[in-house]
């Protein structure tokens, strides 16, 4: 291997030249040398071909003008400033791995360089500077950094709707036992309604009723004991006693049928969802005095099964509640239509209105208990509603949920 390439000084001894020049051209990094003014002395092929030049064209030119002259922004970077000069300016070597060299393009790469001062007899003669490309080690950081923070901001994304998933798991665990304790409390109030009922109206008819069979029985007994004329009255009355006890009876399976109503419509049963709808929205009308515009546009084959049927009909009872409880309306309209595979119910008042807040409170029980029943069939229930503008109550239900 020729040692020219090296342009070692003239005056170096032979065997040392050669030896140097082996050393140098077997590295991989660029090595030049330089004197105390900055110019080079001697520089590897591998340290030229990295700028760009032929060795030849890189001896006795200031280093730092040809390739360390500008910042990795493009500011000039003032020679006082360089590490690698103040190396033999100091005596003291450095490393550095921020920095850019230039090529003869004007084009730079990010460089990771050494300079060690060149000390003979006591006196600092130069120094030696070996440096090396680090674009793709940069890269690779970079990429890396970036992988890193992309991580930590998917972590930080990931700790943050856990977080949020966490409170609203656990919000929904709190209004879910407030839905339970209210669900149990309305069911203990309707199972006191109903004894109530079958006690004071049921009750006091079955007395009414003894009483009148006591009273027939007792008559009866004497009816041997009596004159023509006066078994001739006690008929009469007899007559007038059946016929109060069968009003009392119709009364008692009016009752009945009223409570029984009440707890199942049987006209869901024997005529269908859609009968028992308009049913239940009649009878809801002419008791709160609303008019009444009903719209319903649902395929005559349509049945949704039976667990379907009763969660509907029992979301558009807490509808037509809401209405009478809190409204204050004068009239409602009522739609139901199929649309895009899905069953929509929608009952619009012309009411007062609510806030959000309101509708979204936690002791909205009525409201709660709707979102849960259209969860079950994998509906929704939307609710659009503002002061003095009225209410609007929208079930949604997938019509997968029909056979």
């Amino acid at each position: 291997m020729s040692t020219s390439a090296l342009h070692l000084p003239p005056n170096a001894p032979v065997l040392w030249r050669e030896r140097l020049g082996l050393l140098l051209e077997s590295t991989g990094e660029g090595v030049f040398g330089i004197d105390l003014a900055g110019d080079c002395v001697f520089i590897n092929r591998a340290g030229a071909r990295m700028l760009g030049l032929a060795t030849g064209e890189v001896m006795g030119r200031n280093m730092h003008a040809l390739t360390h002259h500008s910042h990795p922004d493009g500011s000039p970077y003032a020679d006082s400033d360089c590490p690698i000069f103040n190396a033999f300016r100091s005596g003291l070597p450095c490393r550095v791995d921020s920095e850019v060299f230039w090529r003869a393009d004007g084009t730079a790469f990010a460089v990771e360089y050494s300079s060690h001062p060149i000390v003979e007899a006591g006196q600092v003669q130069g120094a030696v500077v070996t440096f090396v490309d680090i674009t793709e080690r940069k890269r690779a950081a970079g990429e890396l950094q970036r992988a890193h923070d992309e991580l930590a901001r998917a972590n930080d994304e990931l700790e943050r709707r856990v977080a949020a998933r966490t409170q609203e798991l656990s919000q929904a665990l709190g209004q879910l036992r407030e839905l339970s304790a209210y669900s149990e409390q309305v069911r203990e109030d309707e199972r006191t309604r109903i004894a109530r009922e079958v006690h004071d109206e049921l009750g006091s008819l079955l007395v009414a009723l003894k009483m009148d069979v006591n009273w027939l029985h007792k008559r009866l007994g004497e009816q041997g004991e009596r004159s023509p004329e006066a078994a001739g009255d006690m008929r009469q009355q007899m007559r007038c006693k059946c016929q109060n006890m069968s009003r009392l009876i119709e009364n008692a399976v009016d009752n009945v049928g009223r409570i029984i109503t009440d707890l199942r419509p049987s006209i869901l049963d024997h005529q269908g969802l859609w009968a028992a709808l308009e049913w239940q929205a009649q009878e809801f009308v002419q008791s709160a005095e609303l008019q009444l515009h009903w719209q319903m546009e649902v395929p005559e084959t349509l049945h949704l099964p039976e667990p379907a049927a009763i969660a509907v009909f029992r979301i558009f009872q807490e509808m037509l509640s809401n209405v009478g409880r809190h409204a204050q309306a004068s009239a409602i309209a009522i739609r139901i239509d199929t649309e895009e595979q899905q069953l929509h119910l929608r009952v619009q008042d012309n009411g007062v209105g609510a806030t959000r807040q309101a509708l979204e409170a936690p002791t909205a029980y009525g409201v709660m208990g709707m979102r849960e029943r259209a969860r079950q069939m994998g509906g929704q229930l939307h609710i659009t509603s503002e002061p003095g503008e009225g209410s609007c109550l929208q079930l949604s239900i997938p019509l997968e949920v029909a056979p």
